[in-house]
């Protein structure tokens, strides 16, 4: 399967190019933009347990599968935010953890797990829970902006709105942004993630939260 991402990194598209015998391509429902006629679509749910624990996760209750009939075909697939997408590459020795909202595809053969973070996820910026992918194959993550990959070797401290993914290698947890509670209120900095580890984080470079604060105060009183 080719994937190639266009029109980045404002709004970004990935180009899914499925041929005759390659994995299905799993997208995240509601994110597919088009496809080819001789592309098929079968949409599962994967049992109540675990769509209610992807929901949780961020994602949909459902899944999408496409696979091609006949000849090679296209599925077009992007996300809601305005931004840039990446295609990460999984493999036995490398997994990926995924933050909230920012799945968008993988070829089948890709493992996604929700996985749950207790108190300290849900104040991190990367949800109640998240999506940990294993296995073997290409990962699509969608970013609100722009990505920047950061390179973890002992510790690193990034904003909590602005982590996307990161690889199974890295541990973290939730801290304050320092100076005690009243200084991180008047800073406007709250809950930072500490990843530490050897690794690779990837960052979006604007805060999905902040951005919905800021339109909602221009927004006219009910």
């Amino acid at each position: 399967m080719d994937i190639e991402i266009i029109h980045r990194p404002g709004a970004a598209l990935a180009r899914c190019v499925v041929k005759p015998g390659d994995s299905p391509l799993r997208v995240e429902a509601g994110a597919m933009v088009g496809r080819s006629v001789n592309i098929t679509m079968e949409t599962q749910s994967g049992g109540m347990m675990k769509g209610m624990k992807a929901m949780l996760g961020g994602e949909s209750f459902f899944m999408n599968k496409f696979t091609a009939t006949g000849s090679a075909g296209e599925v077009l697939v992007g996300a809601a935010l305005p931004g840039d997408l990446e295609v990460v590459e999984v493999s036995s020795s490398q997994g990926w953890n995924v933050a909230q909202g920012a799945f968008i595809a993988c070829e089948d053969t890709v493992a996604i797990e929700t996985k749950f973070g207790g108190l300290k996820a849900m104040f991190s910026g990367t949800g109640l829970a998240h999506l940990k992918a294993t296995g073997s194959g290409r990962l699509v993550i969608g970013a609100f902006g722009a990505f920047e990959a950061l390179d973890v070797d002992g510790s690193l401290i990034v904003d909590n709105g602005h982590v996307v993914a990161w690889t199974s290698g890295l541990d973290y947890k939730i801290s304050k942004a320092g100076g005690g509670f009243i200084a991180a209120y008047l800073s406007g900095e709250g809950a930072v993630c500490r990843f530490s580890g050897q690794g690779r984080v990837l960052i979006q470079t604007r805060n999905a939260t902040a951005f919905g604060q800021f339109i909602g105060k221009m927004m006219p009183p009910v």
